[in-house]
């Protein structure tokens, strides 16, 4: 099933049993991010959270850890509530190749029903705002889509970036954003900025839950969000027309913000409790001015909280950095089997390859390193024989106690880029990077001694099936 709004999305987690209302009466701080760091911490099943009574706030509706558990990311893909992460996932990989699906512009986009524009925006008003960590330097829009395009190519379709970054709130119309070098959004502010012009946004909230998913993968410049959600939802992806920017925006946001960033204009942004679990820290970032909020009466506002994996960002970010890393690498290396990326938004990633000949695996976790996502992101690779399982903890660990010998197995390459909130770079925005070669080695590479390997039993795998079912029986 695909959803057009969030709201029916929390519908179907209510009927489900993945949405827990909470009526009772709650404090803005501390008590909305506590609940959702808990709902982190119970695991798998963890429902999405209501709140319609705040104090302090008199229409407030907020939605936390609506993708937070496996759960809930297979009800967002339309599959069962128990699908397994790695069928999800390899699900996610089989839609992938229905790229690209083309949206379906549709008109009376539910977020019309209001609007304020230029020095009648208030953001405090519309927003039941409020800290999602204690050392935060201020309140945070972190599940919102921000739409962008190329200023150079405006016309592009698949050249519109949409994407998700922290934004701070740092008064009635005006906001903080941070632009990972690496992102596309930061490419499109660099190139207006080299023609001294502002760069046009506009920043959606309140998503239907595969825009979400896919506002945070790392896709190819020229791809299109929006063509990717609708091969992810198996249905056209329905848009609309923001009115001020003339954008394309998701048809069923609960809110759409419309303004510009401005021209080589910085403000200190943060602190921020950040998906790596620690504290960014305050810096001078670009600044948007806001000059129009469209909204739904009463809208639901949904934030995301972060900090100590596992949380929310986890679920989303995991399939949808593990499947494009995977697309990628297969498309040069085809040996290569699966790719797990799920720890820190691929900081550490997994990977399972075939090897044509010594050194291989070598080679293709360098590769890892220079896709569009490993250039910010990937610092660890382990690579594994295709007859492990990455998502197999206790394998991989298998692999690297008895494959690696540490002299010739472990490259550290010294000076690469990484995103600025690592918090082991040093100095910011630069690392070392490492690659553990966890296969058995093959000419002309001779080491080791490998040649007697334990396989399991040819019966196992049917007694496999058969103890699940007599264990599900019981």
């Amino acid at each position: 099933m695909a959803y057009d709004d969030l709201r029916s999305f929390l519908t179907t987690l209510e009927a489900e049993g993945q949405l827990l209302k909470i009526t009772e009466e709650v404090l803005p701080e501390p008590d909305l991010a506590a609940a959702a760091n808990a709902a982190g911490r119970i695991g798998e099943g963890a429902p999405a959270l209501y709140f319609d009574n705040v104090t302090g706030f008199s229409h407030a509706r907020i939605a936390m850890n609506v993708h937070g558990s496996w759960r809930n990311h297979a009800l967002a893909l339309g599959l069962p509530a128990g699908t397994s992460v790695k069928d999800q996932v390899e699900e996610f990989a089989r839609r992938w190749d229905a790229f690209p699906v083309a949206p379906e512009r549709r008109e009376d986009a539910p977020w019309r029903e209001n609007t304020v524009e230029g020095a009648h925006v208030d953001l405090f008003q519309i927003l039941p705002l409020f800290r999602l960590n204690d050392g935060d330097g201020g309140f945070y829009l972190d599940k919102g889509a921000v739409v962008s395009r190329d200023p150079q190519d405006p016309d592009d379709f698949g050249k519109q970036n949409v994407g998700i970054y922290r934004i701070e709130v740092i008064g009635r119309g005006r906001l903080a954003i941070q632009p990972v070098p690496m992102h596309d959004v930061a490419l499109h502010l660099r190139k207006a900025e080299s023609l001294g012009e502002d760069l046009p946004i506009a920043i959606t909230l309140g998503n239907d839950p595969v825009m979400t998913i896919a506002a945070g993968m790392p896709m190819g410049y020229d791809q299109s969000e929006y063509e990717m959600a609708g091969a992810l939802r198996g249905a056209p992806t329905p848009i609309a027309t923001a009115p001020l920017t003339g954008f394309d925006v998701p048809w069923g946001s609960e809110v759409v913000i419309e303004g510009v960033i401005e021209s080589r204009e910085r403000q200190i942004e943060g602190p921020f409790g950040e998906f790596t679990g620690h504290y960014s820290g305050g810096r001078r970032m670009p600044v948007i001015r806001v000059d129009r909020v469209s909204y739904r009466t009463d809208p639901i506002f949904e934030s995301l909280y972060l900090g100590m994996p596992w949380t929310e960002v986890d679920y989303v970010v995991g399939p949808n950095t593990c499947v494009p890393l995977l697309k990628q690498l297969r498309a040069e290396f085809p040996e290569v089997q699966a790719v797990n990326a799920m720890y820190t938004h691929g900081l550490t990633v997994i990977i399972s390859t075939k090897k044509r000949y010594g050194g291989f695996a070598k080679a293709v976790g360098m590769r890892a390193m220079t896709t569009p996502h490993g250039l910010g992101y990937v610092t660890q690779v382990i690579v594994v024989d295709e007859d492990i399982d990455p998502f197999n903890l206790p394998q991989v660990m298998w692999a690297m106690s008895a494959k690696v010998n540490p002299g010739d197995d472990v490259v550290i390459i010294p000076n690469l880029s990484v995103m600025e909130l690592a918090p082991a770079a040093s100095p910011i925005g630069i690392t070392s990077k490492m690659i553990i070669d966890a296969t058995t080695p093959v000419s002309p590479d001779n080491r080791g001694n490998f040649s007697t390997p334990v396989r399991d039993l040819p019966e196992a795998k049917e007694w496999t099936k058969r103890l699940q079912s007599l264990i599900a029986a019981r």
